[in-house]
């Protein structure tokens, strides 16, 4: 028998400020944690290779159900953070099918460079694109910590390992 399990996840809810949208949200993509390289080449070196130097914009889009002025009026203030989660059940599979379900939850510090006013189409719903910036994010798996960035705090934590200590020691942050 195999221990090999399966993730999957089919939905989520998301909340902005701790009040649920459920329903308000059709779409979310979070931000992709994007590396920023820098090319190294140096003398008597056969090949070139890139090497880490931060982490890029952390951006992500969300398309609205409909319209809602009381969170639209919100996203538009471009110098106010809000806070965003977004909560998702994991179902795990294994060989005898589900085995358990436990949490990712995504918590943003958000701010929106674009709140679309909307498309219209005759006979089709309005869509209402935006797209954020994130300051902050720490994703939460099953309790456990796996991933935090605070771009403004120099914070970059994987499993709870502080990947920036060596760095903040030896530059006197």
């Amino acid at each position: 028998m195999s221990d090999t399990t399966f993730n999957n996840i089919t939905n989520a809810r998301v909340y902005l400020n701790n009040t649920d949208l459920l329903g308000r949200v059709e779409e979310i993509k979070l931000p992709e944690l994007k590396f920023l390289m820098r090319d190294w080449k140096g003398l008597g070196m056969f090949g070139k290779l890139k090497l880490p130097s931060g982490v890029d914009v952390l951006e992500g889009d969300a398309k609205w159900a409909s319209f809602y002025p009381e969170v639209f009026a919100k996203c538009m203030n471009p110098f106010t953070g809000n806070q965003w989660q977004v909560r998702s059940n994991v179902e795990i599979y294994d060989s005898q099918g589900l085995s358990r379900e436990v949490p990712l939850v995504t918590f943003m510090t958000v701010r929106f460079e674009s709140v679309g006013l909307g498309t219209f189409k005759p006979n089709d719903p309005v869509e209402y694109p935006s797209k954020f910036q994130c300051t902050y994010v720490k994703q939460v798996f099953d309790g456990k910590e796996v991933l935090e960035v605070d771009v403004l705090g120099n914070v970059f934590k994987i499993n709870g390992e502080d990947m920036l200590a060596n760095f903040r020691r030896n530059t006197g942050g």
